[in-house]
């Protein structure tokens, strides 16, 4: 099995690869979208501003390359962090009670994605540290093996909210309820850090590995 890390210039990628090498998979960073077909999985992190990743994908042609490998050929893909919020189609910027489109997303995931104060949240942000997750899913896929509102860790100021709530997979508590993982297809996305999460983060993993084509 391999596993193509998609490298377009932000993040370290080192605890993503690390972690993909105890599962005992090969890791590939990829840093080209024309190598995009070599692997069996993909995985999109992101660390950092939506707008400037979002920015980087589009004019570096990940974007097209990702939806031909994802929407067409049914490649899977997990998204991390900022990576599942650039599945959505777009970012709404601004305060509560005015909201504007903002720079465009992967659309991968029809959706927006918003700031944690935006959505309601009287807790301090950006929101860091672990926190429990409870799975929307039937038994098997994401959460297989994993028990019910096990922790996991979480760095982020922004929520992604699907248009259709069932591709909500997971969600946790942060004053509000904030989407902790969605599922559409072959595409997984995870709010959470799960190369960071230790023995759950690793199972999501391994679920991923062996259970996202389906």
């Amino acid at each position: 099995m391999r596993v193509g890390v998609i490298d377009y210039g932000v993040g370290n990628l080192g605890s993503v690869v690390g972690a993909l090498e105890a599962l005992g998979v090969t890791a590939v960073l990829i840093t080209d979208p024309k190598h995009i077909h070599i692997t069996d999985r993909l995985i999109l992190p992101g660390v950092g501003n939506f707008s400037d990743c979002a920015a980087r994908l589009h004019a570096d042609g990940w974007t097209s390359a990702l939806r031909e490998e994802v929407q067409l050929t049914r490649k899977p893909l997990l998204g991390i962090c900022l990576g599942m919020q650039l599945l959505a189609a777009n970012i709404l910027e601004g305060s509560a009670d005015h909201e504007s489109d903002g720079t465009p997303g992967l659309n991968l995931i029809p959706g927006r994605v918003t700031g944690l104060r935006a959505l309601g949240c009287r807790l301090r942000v950006p929101h860091v540290g672990w926190n429990s997750v409870i799975s929307r899913t039937p038994s098997g896929g994401q959460f297989d093996g994993i028990p019910d509102e096990s922790d996991f860790y979480f760095v982020h100021s922004y929520a992604f909210v699907p248009n259709d709530p069932s591709h909500v997979s997971a969600t946790t508590n942060y004053d509000i309820p904030v989407t902790a993982a969605v599922k559409f297809g072959n595409i997984w996305g995870t709010q959470f850090h799960p190369e960071k999460s230790s023995r759950a983060g690793f199972r999501l993993l391994r679920n991923f590995i062996e259970q996202a084509a389906c």
